[in-house]
């Protein structure tokens, strides 16, 4: 088989992922960019890591703005990809890890503005993300990932937009093809020593696919004021989705016959899920001092399309589910700045608890021949996770051209389940469980000139199986799988950044050995089970290219090649509807859901006035649908093109753009379900869409 050329070798040259979209008019160099993924803020060419920092135009895209994947198609190591389903919410993995994840998002830490996101367990979503007032995004990646702690194979930060005189406002809107509509207004200002910032949005759509329109809404607020000798900073973020279609995945024949339809069983059942999210967070920050402390409620309601005579069995939790899970944490961390040996020293000592409580109920979705409805109950359970981390970091600057870097974070995570539907038939299925891990991190940076850096770094990291990976056990039997082991790892990566004149770049090379990989055992009847596989390894190359041409023109390049693949032979299920492994996985076989090359390349012109226009290309390798390997998607390149015009005025400036994703129509699978049971593994992308949209901001 032959393999495609990544397209990021052509950036062995250099390159650090774009920053801004404006193209610089003077000699900028990485200095001016700063990292907050390292905690304590630094220069990125100071930074031993891969990190991409979007923000300003960086962020503008010219889609309907409410996929984290539309902001993310520009990062080397990253793959972001709607699934045409808003029920599922999106898949985010990067360099490989996450794509085993049949729903939320697995492998990757999410936080907005210091919340996380992700769950102790390890689970998280995007989905109340606030992508309109967002102001920045930063990404890392690599060895020092693990210093977030439980299933850092990345890290994705959101920060939104502050308060602060003078009083700014703003409002965006955009409509589309399959009836998307999206509206966002923000208030930004300032009272005395008091500012604030709020936004707004709503988000509807028909979808792509039959049986899969949604509605989102969302509000997001910031508040800050000085207290004492410190400033406090109030943060609160509500989600609302309600009665989000699900169309479930297609099996190919489907695909080829008509990507747009919905299995026959979502139809039958009304497959559904309702979602609602409120939190609210505080932080205090005085001097080195910085205390993040948090809690919110997460509500899921979602109709399963488990036929009856699935549930007839007395293990069974029904088909349709209930949860409602509180959470809550802290994170307090100390940094102090010294000179040791003339030579500045930063180090960072904090401690990271973090608590989720879950209240899972499960009911049959029928009622006599009545089906998609809420029957009798099946299931009642308490689950509680708990993680107790203490960190620290230290970089040392030795001379004005070498620094080095360094962390250690301890993590201990408790699963605890109080079963509350006892039977003669269902036994009591209550169990706790413990996992720790030890995750050191080391690297080093060296300037050899200004605006070159090259760095480093070595660690490793863990991640436990989260609640739902643990709900069913491997042999069918009645309780939780608490014999699944976490995965551990090893990651070493080398990396080297230019920027001068312009022109910026990076490049990395990178390696991650794993054991105990979580894959999936069985699925069967509404049953998913787990197991450990054995040794992985994901290595390759990722890079990013800026070249500008003149005031007006950019060609932007970028792109992953990544070898992943198990290391060793273990038994595996073949084919839809697998009650126990009847097959061998042999050792060389790719890693489920990753693909070997993905890259993006785009012609732009524009400045901060007049016309703009952009045309793109983006191109994702195949990928497997099952872990046995035997069947896999093709790859696919889809192209985009965009139009618009930016205005800049005294205290106001707003664009309007037209946008057509998938300009040629091409018909491809955009994202695979891992194993599915019914052999339903694809989900078709969209076809060609359109986009018209304006913004405009006053007070700026």
């Amino acid at each position: 088989m032959t393999r495609p050329i990544p397209f990021c070798l052509l950036a062995v040259a250099g390159v650090a992922q774009a920053q801004s979209h404006a193209v610089p008019t003077d000699p900028a160099t990485l200095d001016r960019v700063q990292v907050v993924a390292t905690r304590a803020p630094r220069a990125i060419e100071r930074t031993p890591a891969a990190v991409s920092v979007l923000d300003g135009d960086a962020l503008d895209t010219a889609g309907n703005g409410a996929t984290l994947s539309e902001k993310l198609a520009t990062v080397p190591g990253v793959l972001a990809r709607t699934r045409q389903n808003f029920a599922q919410d999106e898949q985010v993995s990067i360099r490989g890890f996450g794509t085993r994840a049949s729903f939320g998002i697995r492998s990757v830490r999410l936080y907005v503005d210091g919340i996380p996101a992700t769950m102790p367990d390890g689970q998280g979503q995007v989905s109340h993300f606030p992508l309109g007032d967002a102001a920045r995004i930063e990404l890392l990646r690599g060895p020092f990932a693990a210093l977030y702690g439980n299933g850092a194979g990345g890290v994705v930060l959101l920060e939104t937009a502050d308060g602060g005189a003078p009083t700014r406002a703003g409002v965006d809107a955009s409509i589309g093809t399959f009836a998307s509509r999206r509206l966002g207004v923000h208030l930004r200002g300032a009272a005395g020593d008091v500012d604030y910032a709020i936004g707004a949005s709503r988000f509807s759509t028909s979808g792509y696919r039959e049986h899969s329109a949604a509605t989102r809404r969302g509000v997001n607020a910031k508040l800050g004021l000085p207290l004492g000798e410190g400033r406090l900073t109030l943060v609160a973020n509500a989600f609302d989705a309600p009665d989000t279609l699900d169309p479930q995945g297609l099996t190919r024949e489907q695909v080829e016959a008509d990507p747009r339809q919905a299995s026959a069983g979502a139809l039958r059942f009304d497959t559904r899920k309702s979602a609602q999210q409120a939190q609210l967070g505080a932080v205090y920050d005085r001097g080195g001092l910085h205390v993040l402390a948090y809690g919110g409620r997460r509500h899921v309601e979602q109709v399963l399309s488990t036929p009856p005579e699935a549930q007839r069995s007395p293990l069974s939790a029904g088909g349709w589910i209930d949860l409602d899970s509180p959470f809550a944490g802290v994170d307090a961390r100390w940094s102090w700045h010294r000179d040791v040996a003339a030579r500045p020293l930063d180090v960072v000592l904090g401690v990271d608890l973090e608590q989720q409580r879950q209240s899972r109920r499960g009911y049959e979705n029928f009622v006599g021949s009545d089906v998609g409805i809420r029957g009798a109950r099946r299931a009642e359970q308490q689950d509680r996770v708990r993680s107790v981390d203490p960190y620290l970091q230290a970089t040392w600057d030795l001379s004005p051209a070498w620094s080095v870097s360094g962390g250690l974070r301890a993590s201990r995570v408790t699963f605890e389940s109080d079963d509350a539907y006892v039977t003669a038939d269902n036994p009591d299925d209550s169990g706790r469980v413990r996992y720790s891990a030890v995750s050191p991190v080391i690297g080093a940076t060296w300037r050899p000139a200004r605006g070159v850096s090259f760095y480093g770094a070595l660690g490793r990291g863990f991640e436990t199986p989260t609640f739902n990976e643990l709900g069913y056990r491997s042999d069918g039997g009645s309780g939780l799988n608490f014999a699944l082991r976490p995965m551990r790892m090893r990651n070493a990566e080398l990396g080297a950044r230019f920027a001068r004149g312009g022109v910026r770049g990076e490049v990395a090379l990178f390696q991650s050995d794993t054991r105990d990989e979580l894959v999936v055992n069985t699925s069967i009847g509404g049953r998913t089970s787990f197991r450990n596989a054995g040794p992985t390894r994901r290595r390759g190359i990722e890079g990013a290219l800026r070249l500008p041409f003149g005031d007006a023109w950019r060609f932007d390049l970028g792109g992953t090649w990544l070898d992943a693949e198990f290391r060793s032979t273990f038994p595996a299920c073949v084919g839809s509807g697998c009650r126990a492994p009847v097959a061998d996985v042999a050792a060389g076989t790719p890693l489920t859901g990753v693909p070997r090359s993905q890259a993006f390349a785009a012609l732009r012109r524009g400045s901060d006035n007049g016309l703009q226009w952009q045309l793109d290309a983006q191109h994702v390798g195949g990928v497997g649908a099952t872990t046995a390997g035997d069947v896999r998607t093709d790859g696919y390149t889809v192209v985009g093109a965009s139009i618009g015009w930016r205005v800049q005025r005294d205290r106001e400036h707003g664009r309007v753009y037209l946008g057509v994703a998938n300009l040629l129509d091409r018909r491809y699978v955009g994202s695979v379900i891992v194993n599915d049971a019914n052999g339903r593994y694809f989900e078709p992308g969209a076809g060609r869409a359109l986009t018209l949209g304006v913004e405009w901001n006053w007070g700026d």
